[in-house]
């Protein structure tokens, strides 16, 4: 009954899903129309929405969802909120978020950070020592782990670390944004549904004076001896 008349192909799915149907912008104005309406405390709301834009700055990518819904539960959040929220991180803010990262990261460590440095060769290196090294489990090939380590040293943990101060900082921007935001937004929205329950209350009540009384229902009289 809800299928779709024409199935979408996975090159669709993944069209759409580094740049929604309606666009970012669209996507964006939604996620932020389903938050503000969410039926929560506006500071528990606005936690939920730290922890998701936290989120978005760790490296573990595929798993933002899960941290971000336990750092929600650990700070009495709406999880709902987070998980929403960590739509912050997409294709159009995650090469900027991976880059100042890095930085930090390496800045904080000590270490230098290589403006030339592919960082998607490094994924593809550390995903080749894997899937080697779980195969020579099975033949007699020996494992190698010098792509993995590289990539260790080089991105995953400086963003890591490097990727808290940012994190911490945006989040708690969204945080002192949002809150009052969030607030003022459900007052006018008490306010509006108040008013048009009253309204509702005045018609009946209207209504109710203008219909004219049944027969036989009327006061009688009293007779005069």
């Amino acid at each position: 009954m809800f299928k779709r008349r024409t199935p979408k192909s996975w090159a669709l799915w993944f069209l759409h899903l580094v740049w929604p149907q309606g666009g970012w912008a669209r996507a964006a104005h939604y996620v932020k129309h389903r938050v503000r309406r969410l039926p929560d405390d506006p500071g528990r709301i606005a936690r939920g929405i730290f922890a998701g834009v936290f989120t978005t700055f760790t490296p573990f990518y595929g798993f933002h969802f899960f941290i971000a819904a336990g750092l929600a539960k650990v700070m009495r959040g709406n999880i709902l909120a987070a998980l929403m929220s960590t739509f912050f991180g997409n294709p159009l803010t995650y090469l900027p978020i991976g880059v100042i990262s890095l930085k930090t990261g390496h800045f904080l460590l000590g270490t230098e950070f290589e403006e030339d440095m592919h960082i998607g060769h490094r994924f593809a290196g550390a995903w080749r020592d894997l899937k080697h090294n779980f195969w020579a489990m099975f033949n007699e090939n020996e494992a190698d782990w010098h792509r993995l380590s590289d990539f260790y040293d080089e991105v995953f943990f400086p963003y890591m670390i490097g990727g808290l101060i940012p994190g911490v900082l945006f989040g708690l921007a969204a945080y002192v944004l949002s809150r009052p935001l969030i607030a003022a937004y459900q007052n006018r929205r008490r306010g509006r549904i108040k008013a048009k329950l009253d309204e509702i209350k005045q018609r009946k009540a209207a209504a109710k004076a203008a219909k004219p009384p049944k027969p036989g229902k009327a006061a009688r009289e009293p007779s005069g001896s």
